[in-house]
């Protein structure tokens, strides 16, 4: 209501004009802004709240790997090549490989890695990850594959597709549940044109050519058109609560791929996923046989190795001992400036996790710079080595080791260290 003076032409107030204007819609629309800007903004916690949780879980869970990888590639060492259970610890590396992958995903996510654009046999990464998946959903439901023979790679995050492959199928298996049915994996090359591109979801900047698509098709209960509309949502879910980012992380692992995608789905005729990939124009090369496991190399010198977690720091004193090195160890930072600072003279490299509850990576490398200048250290983290160069940055120079490693590879970067200092030394 607004009320207002009526005034005459000599200025007097001859009365008042009252108005009255109905603002319902204007108060709707600015109500449903307020929910969807709040809407926005719990979205965004959620997201940080998830790469804070994926961070830690990843870090902790890398240090598991290391043990697990590091003894596995030990024992392959140690082991004769007709030894029976040889066949039994490379399955065990083959699957750490593959945690590790998924692991990487998830500090890429926290913003504390980085994603691996390489070549990529598509086919290859679903046939692996289906038969992963297949221990984890029904009996009753049967994968069925149908691949092209020699398809042309993708450009592509191995792990992200990794991801995809696992959303899909669990999905597809899920919607299936008990009752029995099938989910068929195909996957072939297509000349995708416009009329074709345009009936699929996708950037506007995806471009007319050859793509290599997978396609997940399931015989379950199908999806209505108003689930269909969310179900690309952020935690949205038809099942209980809490199930994470599902089919939004599918959508933005195409996007991020310059992909496309499309969903053909009815209630109680199933659903059926196709998604492109541009074809990248790198060459097949096939690998005729598994590589050989390599020699383990053999050095010289005295390492301190520092690190909490027991496994890690058990399983990386025998593998260096049983690369020739002498070491001593520290569990944590504070207690690996006493040693130094005890030892400088006679330790020839130092081996120094990333992440420790008493004191950095970085803080104690600044210690024992002012113990003893120009010691090689190799810093050890599940990180990506662009986020350790940044904490080190303006500190001095560091070689870096990812975990999880291999054991032939731990022996190889501490001894380059140990030979480069003794090269610039010299």
């Amino acid at each position: 209501m607004r009320v207002l003076p009526y005034r005459t032409l000599d200025d007097r107030i001859d009365g008042v004009v009252i108005t009255f204007s109905d603002v319902t819609r204007l108060k709707q629309a600015l109500s449903q802004e307020r929910r969807e800007l709040e809407c926005r903004v719990l979205h965004a916690q959620k997201l940080d709240s998830l790469g804070v949780l994926a961070g830690g879980i990843a870090h902790d869970f890398n240090n598991l790997l290391t043990g697990v990888l590091g003894s596995a590639s030990l024992a392959l060492e140690l082991l004769s090549e007709n030894e029976p259970v040889r066949q039994l610890i490379k399955y065990i590396e083959r699957a750490g490989h593959r945690a590790a992958d998924l692991t990487r995903q998830m500090l890429a996510y926290s913003g504390k890695g980085r994603f691996e654009v390489v070549a990529v046999s598509l086919p290859e990464i679903v046939q692996d990850m289906a038969e992963l998946v297949k221990a984890s959903i029904s009996k009753k439901v049967v994968l069925e594959f149908d691949f092209v023979k020699n398809p042309p790679l993708i450009e592509a995050d191995a792990t992200q597709l990794r991801q995809l492959v696992m959303n899909l199928v669990m999905n597809a298996a899920e919607a299936i549940g008990d009752t029995g049915g099938s989910v068929t994996i195909r996957s072939g090359v297509i000349d995708a044109d416009s009329a074709l591109l345009a009936a699929m979801l996708h950037e506007e900047d995806v471009p007319e050519g050859l793509y290599v698509f997978v396609e997940v098709a399931d015989t379950g209960c199908g999806m209505a058109p108003e689930t269909q509309a969310k179900m690309f949502d952020p935690f949205f879910t038809t099942k209980f609560t809490g199930r994470g980012l599902g089919l939004a992380a599918v959508q933005g692992i195409v996007r991020g791929h310059r992909g496309a995608f499309q969903v053909r789905s009815a209630p109680g005729q199933g659903t059926c996923f196709r998604v492109l990939f541009p074809a990248s124009k790198q060459p097949l090369v096939r690998r005729i046989a598994e590589e050989p496991t390599p020699a383990m190399p053999h050095r010289t010198g005295a390492v301190l190795l520092v690190d909490d977690e027991e496994i890690v720091r058990t399983m990386a004193q025998r593998i260096l001992e049983h690369g020739g090195f002498t070491v001593r160890t520290a569990d944590g930072g504070r207690a690996a400036i006493e040693a130094f600072r005890e030892h400088h003279e006679r330790i020839d490299a130092v081996l120094l996790d990333l992440t420790m509850p008493d004191l950095g990576g970085e803080e104690v490398y600044r210690k024992l710079l002012e113990i003893r200048s120009g010691v090689p250290v190799v810093v050890v983290s599940g990180y990506s080595e662009e986020h350790v160069a940044e904490r080190f940055a303006g500190i001095g120079s560091v070689e870096f080791l990812a975990k999880p490693y291999k054991a032939a590879d731990l022996i190889a970067k501490v001894g380059a260290a140990i030979a480069a200092h003794n090269a610039d030394a010299g």
